[in-house]
């Protein structure tokens, strides 16, 4: 963390302010699983090969600014601060893994046919979601008396057993075809995280719900793929983390001896915006809900854009609520006739309608706001190299769909159109194709401003007439697609300025989707806004 930069209670419980630093502590031996890995990398990382105290090789990726880690254990080292570096001690009792089931199968199959050559990798069929899945270790020696205590292990639990059979005659590949790992329940990650079920899955990797076995924790950690742009993206991220000063922001690398698994650990938290929206039915949030938001929100990027960061994809997706809880309550549905009584069950304020005889329809209300901002895998540092196309479709910045470079303003761009939908409960944009996006932003936020059209006109002249005027709609487009430019609806219809609290709003709104980004307002000017001096009564 950088001096002078406070640090916002939205992002507080995710740095690690220990002066002290970490303390470091040796990896353990662990078996030999290949993966495939990266052979190329974008970032200052450098791969060491040192042996353990068995006489075994492994592999250590040291991050720069990282020291690199000791070759002795000191016993009276306890500290649970973590950090790039970090490395969990060894447990007293060996713990029973697929991994260690597989090298001790091998073991014994080396040392009763030391001429027998392994036979080629094999891949196991899929059942249900996941693979089942063993590692491949390296052929070793072993005495006729480690051979006996390796029999021995027959009698431990069936699933152990099943993999230490198919493993002894291959290699079993831990990644799927796409190269996602394989998640299993009650696999061990590290000698530390046991794996409790598959949380979500994106492009970059899986995310998996764990616990932590030494402080007893969920946790959720993000496994990346083994691809080379994945991973270099992953790496990125992990300098990123390392500048917020987020305490679980640290990577691992089980090397070659289990597998090359690049993972970040992070906190449990509750479910994202989105999926909140979507189990509501989409209903919007109340407008005190979000005040709090956008406060959250708009801090926590105005501390990124202090550390000369840019977010990049900032979407409902990417923020998580710290709490699910919430309660129910009733409300009219909507129809034609009008009841005033009822203004204050919409954000808009404005007078609602009611269908004569029909039930209350149930919403949920959170019991807290807390939210936290997740996702650093696409964030830029200003003065380093821009990819041309960034941002999820629907927040995307004009400037970016039209080539026009990008940088701070575009998470500010983000920011509004998450606001809207908050308010509305749907997307602002609703759709995939760039002119058709370039004309609903014209319906909603009034023509482009003739320099900034005229730099798109030479960007993209494809998008554009001669006079500088949107192309639409060409020849080419449909009619449904028509149909949606011409349904959108303007900024001032979307949030009717019918009372303060609407009016500062919208202003606010406003002045965040400006299209021009030299014009539109910073994340840091925004929180001075005087939306956020106005006490919004609880209107359910």
């Amino acid at each position: 963390m950088l001096a002078g930069h406070n640090i916002p209670p939205m992002l507080q419980s995710q740095y690690h302010l220990n002066a002290a630093g970490p303390q470091v502590l040796p990896t353990p031996p662990v078996a030999t699983r290949k993966r495939k890995r990266a052979h190329q990398y974008t970032v200052s990382y450098s791969e060491v090969q040192e042996v353990d105290s068995d006489g075994r090789l492994r592999e250590v990726i040291v991050i720069e600014d990282t020291p690199p880690p000791p070759t002795t254990m000191s016993p009276s080292i306890t500290n649970n601060a973590f950090s790039a570096s970090y490395q969990p001690p060894l447990y007293s009792a060996p713990i029973r893994t697929r991994a260690r089931a597989a090298a001790e199968a091998q073991a014994l199959s080396t040392s009763s046919s030391s001429a027998i050559v392994a036979p080629p990798a094999k891949k196991r069929k899929r059942e249900a979601a996941e693979e089942v899945r063993a590692p491949a270790p390296k052929r070793t020696a072993v005495s006729s008396q480690q051979s006996h205590a390796v029999a021995q292990t027959k009698s431990w639990d069936s699933r152990s057993a099943a993999a230490t059979d198919d493993t002894s005659k291959g290699p079993v590949s831990c990644d799927d075809k796409e190269g996602h790992y394989i998640i299993v329940p009650d696999d061990m990650i590290y000698r530390r995280y046991r794996t409790v079920k598959l949380l979500g899955q994106g492009t970059f990797g899986k995310v998996v719900e764990a616990v932590d076995t030494q402080t007893d924790t969920k946790v959720a950690i993000k496994i990346i793929r083994a691809i080379p742009k994945y991973r270099d993206a992953s790496k990125i991220e992990v300098r990123v983390l390392n500048k917020l000063k987020e305490p679980n922001a640290y990577i691992y690398c089980i090397g070659l001896t289990i597998a090359t698994i690049y993972a970040l650990s992070r906190n449990f938290l509750g479910m994202c915006l989105y999926d909140f929206l979507k189990d509501n039915d989409f209903a919007p949030f109340p407008r005190q809900h979000i005040q709090s938001f956008a406060r959250q929100l708009l801090g926590s990027v105005a501390f990124l854009h202090d550390l000369h960061l840019i977010h990049t994809d900032l979407k409902p997706e990417n923020i998580l609520l710290v709490h699910n809880d919430y309660k129910t309550v009733h409300v009219p549905v909507q129809g034609k006739v009008m009841l005033p009584q009822f203004s204050l069950l919409r954000n808009s304020d404005h007078l609602l309608t009611s269908q004569r005889n029909a039930p209350p329809k149930a919403k949920r209300i959170l019991h807290s706001t807390d939210i936290r901002l997740i996702d650093f895998g696409s964030a830029t540092f200003e003065n380093e190299y821009h990819s041309t196309v960034v941002c999820t479709r629907h927040y995307r910045a004009p400037e970016i769909i039209l080539g026009l470079g990008w940088s701070y303003p575009c998470d500010a761009y983000s920011l509004g159109c998450i606001l809207v939908e908050f308010f509305t409960g749907i997307a602002l944009f609703q759709t995939h194709d760039n002119l058709e996006h370039l004309a609903m932003m014209e319906m909603v936020m009034g023509k482009m401003p003739e320099r900034f059209a005229r730099a798109g006109a030479r960007s993209k002249p494809e998008f554009f007439k001669e006079n500088a005027r949107l192309d639409w709609p060409k020849a080419k487009a449909s009619r449904q697609s028509k149909k949606e430019v011409r349904a959108t609806r303007p900024l001032s219809d979307v949030i009717p300025p019918h009372d303060l609290v609407n009016r500062h709003f919208l202003n606010l709104v406003q002045k965040l989707l400006a299209f021009d980004p030299a014009q539109r307002i910073t994340v840091r000017e925004a929180l001075a806004h005087p939306y956020f001096t106005l006490i919004i009564a609880n209107e359910i």
